[in-house]
Parts: structure tokens; C-alpha cells; sequence
């Protein structure tokens, strides 16, 4: 449908089978949609495949019109051969936050054009939303976005490397509201010592959920982490921080009566 642009299931079978936290969506995707992914995905799109290690400054390489390039053995080999011809400097010192579920991409998108020295790395499974990131990322010049299609936790083990990343971003994942579908939550005591592994210490792993249950079980998860600190003195909530734009998902859930939790925690030095 997209030639040159994500696949339904980048990482097939190369890992184990497992309980996810998401269902795989391509839903109807707009003419303006399908034109953005198979006009800039080949140039910022990634399919986690899990078969190669990303190199963040590669991926982000100024003006960059490549496929990112890999690093380490005969995969690593391939991934640097589709790099070739790729325009603009490599940019390794660029800090680089992960944020895993971005929805239609507009928070994505304002957050970049507030910040345009820190990269974000966008890895979604929805299609429409992935092109439409696209497509804002290129009408307001974004050129420090990148969207990742695929299973966020195959991304942080097996193609990030340690202490890559800068920040981590867990706006309004999946509540999974009944209990039998609780195992389904991305935010898990594995998935936060997986995370610590990627984040440079003084990194921020920041969630936000309307979802009350929900935000209890992040703030007993990340509490319980060596790995982590709550940058809130008493322990508790955070107050929303400018940085996060409030999305019409947000609104919507506000005008329900719900309450929005966040949580910001920092990456030790253990």
C-alpha cells in the first residue's frame, strides 16, 4: 500500500512470542497520509526489526535522506550500505528521547518545535498516525523527528544501545482496563529495568495517564526502581510541565471527569 514505507510486522519472527501491550493498528489512512509515508519514510521512518544496532547520530544525521545506519557484523555491514548517499553531517551529539505512543502526533510534533536541540525518536504502531507525524513534521520543518514503526520494547533491547538515550516519554499508553488484561501494561517492573539500561543517568522517564489505577501502578513501579528517583520530593505526582502539550486525547478524558497524573522520575548513576 505505502511502497518504501512501514511494514505491518518489521520484526516477525526473529523474536520470541509474547504477551504485548498494543494491538497492531494500520486503520484508514488519508490521502495526505499515505502520500507522507511513501514520500518521507524512506528518509524518517525506521521498522523495528530488531535486527541491527541503530546509530541515534546516524539517524539523525542533518538533512539526513538515508536509511539509519547499523552498527556490528554482517548486519551492521548492510544497514551502513543503505546509509550511503545520505546528505549532512551525522550528528552524535545530539541528546535523543524515546517516546513510545505519540497517537495523531500533534503533541509530538509541538514538543519538537519547542525543543529543536533534543531529537525525538516516535514509535507508534498506528499507521495514519505515523503518516500524519510525518506530514507535520515536514509542514513546520521538523527536521529533529524521527518515526519508529513496531514493538517499542524489541527498539530499547535490541537495537538501542546502553545509556543512549536522553529522555523517555509514556504519554497515555493503553490502560488496559480489566484485570485479566492488566499483564497487557507497558509499564512493568521488567519493562522500567529494561529502560534503565537505555537512559544516561539524569536521563527522565516521564508517563502521564488519566487512567486513576493506572497511575498508581507507575508510581509503585518506578518507586520500587533502583534505578530511578521521583523528582517529587513527597514522593508522589507531578504537576504537568509546560513541555507537555495537553492533546485532544487529554481533553477528551478531562471533559469525562478524569483526573491526568504524571510522573517524572530521573536515571541514577547505579
Amino acid at each position: 500500500m505505502f511502497p518504501g514505507g512501514p511494514v505491518a510486522d518489521p520484526a516477525g519472527s526473529h523474536h520470541e512470542r509474547r504477551i504485548r501491550s498494543f494491538r497492531p493498528r494500520r486503520g484508514r489512512v488519508t490521502l495526505g497520509q499515505g502520500e507522507a509515508l511513501r514520500r518521507l519514510w524512506p528518509q524518517w521512518g525506521l521498522d523495528i526489526d530488531g535486527m541491527r544496532r541503530i546509530d541515534l547520530g546516524e539517524l539523525f544525521r542533518t538533512e539526513g535522506t538515508g536509511s539509519p545506519k547499523a552498527t556490528g557484523g554482517a548486519e551492521g555491514s548492510a544497514g551502513a550500505e543503505g546509509s550511503e548517499g545520505a546528505a549532512g553531517a551525522p550528528r552524535p551529539d545530539l541528546p535523543v528521547v524515546l517516546e513510545i505512543g505519540f497517537g495523531m502526533g500533534e503533541a509530538t510534533a509541538q514538543m519538537a518545535a519547542a525543543d529543536p536541540g533534543t531529537g525525538i525518536l516516535a514509535a507508534d504502531v498506528h499507521t495514519p498516525g505515523q503518516g500524519n507525524l510525518l506530514a507535520l513534521a515536514e509542514r513546520n520543518g521538523l527536521t529533529n523527528i524521527r518515526v519508529a514503526n513496531g514493538d517499542a520494547i524489541i527498539l530499547l533491547r535490541e537495537m538501542l544501545a546502553p545509556a543512549a538515550l536522553s529522555g523517555l516519554r509514556i504519554f497515555f499508553p493503553d490502560p488496559w482496563p480489566k484485570k485479566r488484561h492488566h499483564k497487557r501494561r507497558l509499564v512493568q517492573p521488567e519493562f522500567i529495568e529494561l529502560a534503565a539500561t537505555r537512559l544516561k543517568p539524569g536521563a527522565l522517564l516521564h508517563c502521564a495517564t488519566d487512567w486513576e489505577p493506572y497511575a498508581e501502578q507507575m508510581l509503585e513501579v518506578l518507586t520500587a526502581s533502583p534505578a530511578f528517583d521521583n523528582t517529587q520530593p513527597d514522593g508522589g505526582y507531578s504537576p504537568r510541565p509546560d513541555f507537555r502539550p495537553r492533546t485532544k486525547f487529554e481533553g477528551q478524558g478531562l471533559d469525562k471527569g478524569h483526573r491526568v497524573h504524571d510522573l517524572i522520575f530521573r536515571r541514577n548513576d547505579t
